[in-house]
């Protein structure tokens, strides 16, 4: 895989994953803390939100995230994304070059629910 440069006026983006589980003290598992890494060089494109469920307005933010090819990240991470917590939504997308074949970036759709 060909190594490109970051872009120099992208937005870092950090991961937030599940860390490893943990026992409680009567021996259920409970979630770990999260383990965090930055993700620099993204682009960040909103996307639609607001809609009525229930008779309750409740807005969803959706977010296109463009990463480096080499960004680790899974679809059971959470994104801090401008100091707000977004859930990774659907699966991360790899696009390749069709002129050289290599992995241009990576898409990430982000969603965040309120109200």
């Amino acid at each position: 895989m060909i190594s490109l440069p970051l872009p120099r006026f992208g937005e870092t983006v950090t991961v937030l994953r599940p860390g490893p589980p943990t026992r409680d003290i009567y021996g259920n598992d409970t979630p770990g803390p999260d383990e965090e890494h930055p993700l620099p060089g993204c682009a960040i494109a909103p996307g639609p939100g607001g809609e009525i469920v229930g008779g309750q307005d409740t807005v969803t933010e959706h977010l296109a995230i463009y990463a480096p090819a080499t960004a680790d990240v899974r679809p059971t991470d959470r994104l801090l994304v401008r100091d707000l917590t977004h859930s990774v939504h659907g699966p991360v997308e790899a696009y390749r070059s069709p002129l050289t074949g290599t992995t241009a970036d990576l898409r990430i759709t982000a969603r965040r629910v309120t109200g």
